[in-house]
């Protein structure tokens, strides 16, 4: 029997958090059944920011796609548009130049620190703690401002072009991110202080929203979320893309056993950290190499030849993925998008049943996605 309210003890309470809601990210809704205080029932219902990408994809040539790529996750723009000009650049048969593909391997890694601290900030926000998101902000700026520098935009970076990257760096820019760098480094032992030492935040989040390593495989789980339940699986070092595979002894994998709410943000954390190892390696490698092309010429109209291919990479969210399929045209004949949040979100069907509303928002603020990354 389900109905509202209490009129009997034996009903249950449908309880609808979303669309527009403080405990959710953006436009999900959340459709629970409740026994008291408890979920014994969880649906994710999604779609209600869906802008169609993968139809617009159809309707634009090569060159314009990237545009539509890097929104879906705005945290990740870069990750975004690297996906689609490596496929296209597969099709292609392509050799980018060598200083482009340490340049795309810096920014990726920067990119990767910018979505981590909004995370890092953010998940502490909704469990009632203010003060790290305006560390966070401020860690984010020291970054943004090199990234707007070098691309000439904050959030959609449009800075990947098939080939290579669209410019040369400004004089004096590795310098100045290599500051940024040590600066970002030097501070962020504050969310160490403030956050993971917190006895609050732990017992909020430690023993919390168990996922295990099974339902991560079933689901299709990755990035942060799957490590942290001990999936030790990322595509940048078991299945090398840009100089990744040249990186193996800086790249470290972070993972945690345990999979509750607290594993997810350590692993988090440590991600960040390692990212700014691996950009202060790339920032070297560039200082060693000889100044050079930083993308290919391309003809007039870029036609793909037809043929299909599969391009994915270790986004910040986890595994991002584009099924490319060419009927030789100048547009792509199907360019379908696996995202990382998508898979993400829908463990909740199996991981909120049990868990009390309280512990609700701690489990949904730590996996960790974007609204527009699962409306495709």
């Amino acid at each position: 029997m389900v109905g509202i309210g209490g009129a009997a003890e034996s009903t249950d309470m449908v309880l609808n958090i979303g669309p527009q809601h403080p405990s959710t990210h953006g436009v999900l809704r959340l459709k629970l059944v409740l026994d008291g205080e408890r979920i014994t029932h969880a649906e994710p219902v999604i779609g209600y920011m869906h802008r169609g990408a993968e139809k617009l994809f159809e309707a634009r040539d090569y060159r314009q796609i990237i545009m539509l790529a890097n929104r879906h996750d705005w945290l990740s723009a870069f990750s975004n548009e690297l996906g689609v000009v490596l496929a296209v650049e597969r099709m292609l048969g392509m050799e980018v130049p060598e200083r482009a593909v340490w340049l795309r391997t810096l920014l990726a890694e920067l990119n990767r620190v910018l979505n981590h601290l909004m995370f890092l900030g953010s998940y502490p926000l909704e469990l009632g703690g203010i003060t790290p998101i305006f560390y966070a902000f401020r860690e984010r700026e020291e970054l943004q401002h090199v990234m707007e520098e070098v691309s000439g935009g904050r959030m959609h970076y449009m800075f990947n072009r098939v080939g290579g990257l669209k410019e040369d760096l400004p004089a004096g820019w590795t310098r100045r991110a290599r500051g940024a760098v040590a600066d970002v480094r030097s501070r962020m032992d504050r969310f160490d202080d403030l956050v993971l030492g917190n006895e609050i935040f732990r017992g909020r989040t430690r023993g919390v929203g168990v996922l295990s390593p099974e339902a991560v495989h079933a689901y299709g789980v990755s990035g942060p979320i799957g490590r942290a339940s001990g999936v030790d699986f990322d595509l940048r070092r078991d299945e090398p893309y840009l100089a990744y595979g040249e990186l193996g002894d800086v790249l470290k994998v972070v993972t945690r056993q345990e999979g509750d709410c607290l594993a997810r943000f350590e692993c988090l954390l440590e991600q960040t950290h390692n990212a700014l190892d691996l950009a202060d390696a790339c920032l070297d490698r560039l200082a060693e190499l000889p100044p050079g092309p930083v993308n290919q010429r391309l003809p007039k109209v870029l036609k793909a030849p037809e043929g299909h291919t599969y391009a994915w990479t270790e986004n910040p969210l986890g595994i991002n993925g584009y099924y490319l399929v060419s009927k030789g045209e100048k547009t792509p004949y199907r360019l379908k998008l696996r995202s990382a949040s998508y898979n993400n979100i829908q463990v909740l069907t199996e991981l909120l049943p049990g868990t009390l509303v309280a512990d609700m928002v701690a489990i949904l603020g730590s996996m960790f996605f974007v609204v527009g990354d699962i409306d495709k």
